[in-house]
């Protein structure tokens, strides 16, 4: 076993600490990973704070935004060598037998992708730790390659925020002549723009925010919608042809619902802690669809790791020591970051 340093969380109350614990020897198929940078996710405060339905398991190592270097890889690991960047995101394993595993769609795994953590190893008692530690082994088809061009602290959160807002895009067809507003501009938004701006959309930043008109232009937003203004929302009744809503607040559905065109598309990717509520009325009208969508499965994080490295797009981000992970997240609480911490792990 590898005893590895980690913060992690203890309940739901308390502050985040020093944490010890063990990870397993890797196997013929693993990679073993020294970690140097890892994203802050909402859902890691969501998760730590067990605010989605009492399914946390303590203690607990968020983190699921991981790059780092290999240690050394199993005798069947064909991608990667020592000394390899490498990442790792949500999640860690799947059945790999059903049919959106044998589509490398493994976030839809019909028994349930395995979690980077808070959850259980497949098929053991041990539970899976995240990123906020010193090194992780995991198995190499959860394990992406990542360029050396782009900064490494700035992939980080492509590895869930990004790959997060890639996949709906792309599922929607997301392209040149597309009216696409993204809502709210946190970490998943601003990625959202990124993209959106990247594959020739028309795209409008909604926020409730007037100071963030200025960063979201600056991110390749074409136009910017003040959700709390009446008048500016009755402007772009029945525009957009697909909605990116990344809110993870409790928020009203139908506000933005009635921004959607002909057949417009509601791509959900925030996750309040409280379940939303929509009138058939919004739905009926223009015939619009709300669609949900999760994270990406290994062939499509790796596909938008491979466009971020051609494209030069990285996240926005303010790197931490691990010291300043309970203020950080207090700060996400205010909204007060642009646009993602990532915890540097050579201070841990």
């Amino acid at each position: 076993m590898i005893t590895t340093n980690a913060y992690a969380a203890f309940n739901q109350k308390d502050p985040l600490g020093p944490f010890q614990f063990e990870r397993r020897n890797p196997g013929p198929s693993d990679v073993h990973i020294e970690i140097l940078y890892c994203g802050v996710c909402h859902s890691d405060l969501h998760q730590v704070r067990n605010e989605w339905n009492g399914l946390s398991i303590y203690p607990m190592v968020p983190g699921h935004e991981i790059v780092g270097k290999v240690l050394s890889v199993g005798s069947e690991v064909k991608k990667f060598k020592k000394g390899d960047l490498a990442a790792v995101g949500v999640m860690i394993d799947s059945c790999r037998t059903c049919k959106p595993c044998h589509q490398q769609m493994e976030q839809y795994c019909v028994e349930g992708m395995t979690g980077t953590y808070n959850t259980y190893e497949r098929g053991t008692k041990t539970i899976a730790q995240g990123g906020y530690s010193a090194d992780i082994v995991t198995d190499e088809r959860y394990v992406y390659q990542i360029s050396k061009k782009l900064d490494p602290a700035a992939v980080a959160p492509l590895l869930c925020a990004g790959i997060t807002t890639y996949s709906p895009l792309r599922f929607a067809k997301v392209g040149k002549g597309t009216k696409v507003g993204v809502v709210g501009l946190g970490g998943l938004g601003h990625m959202g723009v990124k993209f959106a701006a990247s594959f020739g959309a028309e795209v409008t930043l909604i926020s409730t925010t007037p100071s963030k008109q200025k960063d979201a232009e600056r991110l390749g937003a074409h136009h910017f919608l003040l959700s709390t203004d009446p008048a500016q929302m009755t402007k772009f009744d029945s525009y957009f042809d697909v909605i990116l809503n990344t809110i993870s607040a409790n928020h009203d559905y139908e506000k933005y619902l009635n921004l959607l065109d002909l057949e417009g598309k509601m791509m959900v990717v925030g996750l309040p802690s409280e379940d939303p509520k929509i009138s058939p009325f919004s739905l009926i009208k223009n015939r619009r669809t709300v669609t949900g969508s999760m994270i990406g499965g290994t062939r499509e994080t790796q596909e938008m790791l491979d466009y971020c490295a051609e494209k030069n797009i990285v996240a926005d981000v303010e790197v931490i020591p691990v010291q300043k992970i309970n203020e950080a997240y207090e700060r996400m609480v205010r909204n007060d970051v642009r646009y993602r911490f990532v915890i540097d792990l050579k201070t841990l």
